[in-house]
C-alpha cells in the first residue's frame, strides 16, 4: 500500500474503507425504508449543514441586530436562545426551520414519516443546543439528535 492510499483510507473514514474490503451497507435511509434518492430520501450531509449555517446566521442577526443593543457577548447568548426557539418552534410546527425550507429538507418521524410529536421536538432541540449529539452519526446520516428523537432529515 502507498502512502495515497493509506491516506485516501484514512479521509474517506471506516465505512469506505469497509466497503472496499466487500462490505454492503446498503444506501443511506434504506434501513429506514427511505427511497435512495429524489424525494424523502435521507438528507446529504452538505445540504443539512447549510441549512444550519443558514439557521444559525439568521439568529446571530436576530440576536445582534435586535435584542443585543450592540453587545458582542449578549449577541452571542440571544443567538443561541433565538436558534433553540426558531428550531422548536418551526420544526415543531411546520417540520423544517428556514434554513431546512430554503434547502428543500424536512424533519420527520421515522415511524410514520409524519410530523413529529411536541416531545420529540423537545428532545431534539434540547439536544442540538448541546451540539455534541449532532456530531454523531449513524450509517444512514442521522445525528444523534435525531437518532434519540425518532427524527429523520429528507429531502422535500
Amino acid at each position: 500500500m502507498d502512502n495515497r492510499e493509506a491516506i485516501g483510507s484514512w479521509l474517506s473514514g471506516p465505512r469506505s474503507t469497509a466497503e472496499s474490503a466487500g462490505t454492503d451497507f446498503g444506501y443511506r435511509g434504506e434501513r429506514l425504508g427511505l427511497p435512495e434518492e429524489g424525494p424523502r430520501s435521507v438528507a446529504s450531509f452538505g445540504r443539512r449543514l447549510g441549512a444550519i449555517f443558514i439557521d444559525w446566521a439568521l439568529a446571530v442577526l436576530i440576536g445582534f441586530g435586535l435584542l443585543s443593543g450592540g453587545d458582542m457577548q449578549a449577541a452571542n447568548n440571544w443567538a443561541l436562545g433565538v436558534f433553540l426557539l426558531m428550531s422548536m418552534l418551526t420544526v415543531g410546527t411546520v417540520g423544517f426551520t428556514p434554513g431546512k425550507r430554503m434547502l428543500g429538507l424536512r424533519v420527520v418521524a421515522v415511524d410514520g414519516l409524519g410530523r413529529l410529536a411536541p416531545w420529540r421536538v423537545l428532545v431534539r432541540t434540547l439536544l442540538l443546543g448541546v451540539a455534541v449529539p449532532a456530531l454523531i452519526w449513524d450509517r444512514d446520516g442521522r445525528g444523534l439528535h435525531d437518532q434519540l428523537s425518532g427524527a429523520v432529515q429528507v429531502r422535500v
